[in-house]
């Protein structure tokens, strides 16, 4: 009995040795070495943090499209504001210097990248070797609004995203693609019934809940965590694009049906006033740029936007929107330098401020000012003959980028509330006679300008 207690108790001590053996291991390991490795590992030339799953994702991710030649970029916005934080650092870094994993080791679902869709020259081998090196990606495809203009080319599909994941990490891949108006778009990213939904959590993706438009970022290459990728040169305005980058496409169908009804003129003084209303638009939107002022397609531009998908030709003018507050003191003059002399400006800047610029061959611009209550917005107008004000009323609005004209440019979100407020429910059906005073449906007297300031809010040139 005694023997077979020490063989026990031998065989206790064995086992309580070899567990506190390993306890001291693993305490050396994940506790005494993150504590005191720092220098250590500097000495040693080890790294901290590139075991982790996101990077190692991104490491084979950029390999692989680099081997193919697949010019893609850093879009994330999370990684790109940790960028823009150590933007210095970032310039400064070569290649495998790194002794810490700063930015694609941050916790995450998704890294975001995107390539521009006319530089990508072998989509379908690229996507085979993706899948064979251990990506398993989805790719979504939509029709392309470029050509839903076209009866003969509407329905062509053309690839928007794709979504490739490695052990838990995955990699949005948005695909830009080349608009009219110099710019960038990307797509909605549609969940179709085939779809798995539980192959990412899709609704913490950044990009794809509605399509964007981007100005063409100027790429510089870096290196971030010893990798060496392409980034935006300007990683704060491509930031600050992202909120706001919502873009609605022209109604082409609905557009082919009200010329059906209605037929276009195609006479040649609508066809110059088009011409005429396009420069006058194009001049208006690169001063406004260069100001830093946001503006969009208001009134009867905006009309025409949304019914016909052009130039109302019997509209005779130029519209646009401008809240108060991007009101810029040097407006006048920047439009003046530009070849646009003012015709009349009415009301002031604290209220109904509206201004008009003459433009060739007699075609208007005129700018309404903005200014926001606690449930609607509203711009004012104003007689000259009488100094009657008036007041438009329009239920609250934000703005999304479109395609018009062949340049990208802002509108109302929510167009048909926009529209319906000015011209009612009837707004499908043209009219050709117009008083600012009385047809609006949202219009309604507000005062009249005091004699005394009549000089100051009546300007006639």
């Amino acid at each position: 009995m005694s023997r077979i207690n020490k063989n026990v108790i031998l065989a206790l001590l064995t086992l309580t040795s070899s567990a506190f053996l390993l306890f001291q291991l693993y305490y050396y390991k994940h506790y005494l070495s993150a504590k005191n490795g720092a220098g250590l590992s500097k000495s040693k030339g080890s790294r901290i943090g590139f075991d982790g799953t996101q990077w190692r994702t991104v490491k084979k991710f950029i390999m692989l499209t680099s081997s193919q030649n697949v010019p893609v970029f850093l879009i994330d916005p999370l990684i790109l504001e940790l960028i823009n934080k150590n933007f210095e650092q970032v310039k400064n870094a070569s290649h495998g210097s790194a002794s810490e994993c700063k930015f694609f080791c941050v916790p995450r679902d998704f890294t975001a990248f995107a390539l521009q869709y006319h530089l990508w020259k072998n989509e379908e081998s690229w996507f085979r070797i993706a899948e064979n090196t251990g990506f398993q990606c989805l790719k979504f495809e939509s029709k392309d609004p470029r050509l839903d203009g076209i009866d003969s080319l509407s329905g062509t599909e053309i690839p928007l995203h794709y979504i490739c994941t490695l052990a838990s990490h995955a990699v949005h891949l948005v695909v830009f693609h080349e608009r009219s108006g110099n710019y960038l778009w990307h797509g909605h990213l549609r969940l179709k019934g085939h779809i798995d939904r539980k192959f990412v959590p899709f609704r913490k993706l950044k990009f794809g809940r509605y399509p964007g438009a981007f100005d063409r970022p100027e790429l510089q290459q870096v290196t971030i965590d010893g990798l060496e990728v392409l980034i935006p040169k300007d990683p704060m305005h491509f930031l600050e694009e992202i909120p706001h980058s919502r873009f609605i496409e022209c109604r082409y169908k609905e557009a082919r049906a009200f010329f059906q009804q209605y037929l276009d003129d195609n006479t040649v003084e609508a066809m110059a006033f088009r011409k005429s209303a396009k420069e006058l638009l194009q001049l208006a939107a690169k001063t406004l740029k260069k100001l830093g002022v946001r503006f969009w397609l208001s009134s009867g531009t905006c009309l025409g936007w949304y019914r016909q998908c052009g130039i109302i030709p019997y509209s005779k003018d130029v519209d646009l929107g401008i809240f108060i507050q991007d009101y810029k003191s040097d407006i006048i003059s920047a439009f003046q330098d530009a070849g646009l002399p003012l015709k009349h400006k009415f009301g002031k800047v604290e209220d109904s401020l509206e201004l008009s610029f003459q433009g060739k061959d007699d075609v208007k611009l005129d700018i309404f000012f903005f200014y926001e209550e606690t449930d609607y917005m509203w711009n004012g107008g104003t007689q000259a003959k009488t100094g009657k004000k008036f007041k438009y009323l329009f239920p609250k609005f934000t703005l999304c980028w479109t395609e018009f004209v062949d340049m990208k440019v802002r509108v109302p979100c929510e167009t048909i509330e926009y529209i319906e407020a000015n011209y009612g429910k009837t707004w499908k059906v043209p009219v050709r006679t117009w008083d600012w005073k009385r047809s609006p449906h949202n219009v309604q007297p507000n005062g009249v300008w005091p004699i005394s300031e009549w000089d100051e809010v009546i300007q006639l040139y």
